[in-house]
């Protein structure tokens, strides 16, 4: 699907794990990078993963716009920067995951870009 298509649309994220993403910006060129507004609804959970690039570093800054209620809570063991509203990691480094959202549902926006 040409990039054009995915703009401003809901579509199921990866991991077939139940949140949805929207695309809202992303190039191939000079940077590769995209910019993502993510859905976790209740009953949604993200199992441990990593992002695999066929070359370079990716890196990903996700700042939290809405915390779930109950669970949803970012995991991941060696992130760049935490703090409670930002996370900031290598994704291809660093296994990451999202614990089940047991009450109300989160959102994020996601920055995440390769570096060669």
């Amino acid at each position: 699907m040409s990039i054009l298509k995915q703009l401003f649309r809901w579509q199921k994220g990866r991991q077939q794990s139940g949140y949805d993403k929207m695309l809202l910006a992303g190039a191939y060129w000079p940077l590769k990078f995209d910019c993502y507004l993510l859905r976790f609804p209740q009953g949604c959970e993200v199992p441990p993963h990593k992002d695999s690039v066929s070359s370079g570093r990716h890196y990903r800054l996700n700042i939290v716009l809405k915390k779930a209620k109950k669970g949803g809570d970012f995991i991941c063991a060696t992130p760049i920067y935490q703090n409670s509203h930002i996370k900031f990691f290598r994704p291809d480094l660093c296994e990451h995951a999202v614990s089940k959202v047991e009450q109300g549902s989160r959102y994020l926006l996601s920055i995440g870009w390769v570096k060669r």
